[in-house]
């Protein structure tokens, strides 16, 4: 009883997160400080971060334990291609579409193989990474900032694994409401 309790509590002040973020003018300070508080203040980042760590869990143990690898990876390479001047088309769209498909993969308990899954979390978030990079303050220092929303995604999947695991000793469907909860989010979003 506690584990669901748990559970609901996480998953209704990942709710009531403010909403997607992935825009500007929300500086909070400059360097490490606004690069460790960027993830935390949109819906989308929240759920997308944590969702990826959720759904880890479940997933072979090579999967499973390279994720955190995956995560830093996409989220390092689409902040690379921001500061290098590249765009990304369909920024907002990705983001939104990495919560849906995030939410969808908990719902239906995909298992893919581990390149797939990889590749995925990946592609998921080169999107986040870019759009956190996009909203680096003026003046902060890179590398600060770099690693204080590194340090932020990885807290949030780890968050997130922490709850998959804690999960994993309710009844499935639990999950799977999450799951649907989640990408019914992801969609509202993307419809946003």
């Amino acid at each position: 009883m506690k584990a669901i309790a748990r559970v609901l509590m996480a998953t209704g002040l990942m709710v009531t997160a403010t909403a997607a973020s992935a825009h500007a003018g929300h500086d909070a300070g400059s360097g490490f400080a606004s690069g460790l508080l960027h993830p935390m203040q949109g819906l989308d980042h929240l759920l997308a971060m944590a969702s990826i760590g959720f759904w880890s869990v479940r997933q072979s143990s090579t999967l499973k334990n390279s994720t955190p690898l995956f995560v830093i990876g996409g989220m390092i390479l689409g902040a690379g291609i921001a500061w290098g001047g590249f765009s990304l088309p369909g920024l907002e769209a990705g983001i939104a579409l990495s919560v849906l498909l995030a939410g969808i993969l908990i719902a239906t308990m995909a298992k893919p193989p581990t390149v797939v899954g990889g590749t995925l979390v990946a592609v998921f978030m080169v999107f986040h990474g870019f759009a956190h990079a996009t909203e680096m303050p003026a003046g902060a220092a890179l590398v600060a900032y770099l690693a204080g929303f590194s340090i932020a995604t990885l807290a949030l999947t780890f968050v997130g694994r922490g709850l998959g695991a804690l999960m994993q000793r309710t009844d499935n469907r639990f999950a799977r409401v999450l799951g649907g909860v989640v990408a019914a989010t992801g969609a509202l979003l993307a419809a946003a």
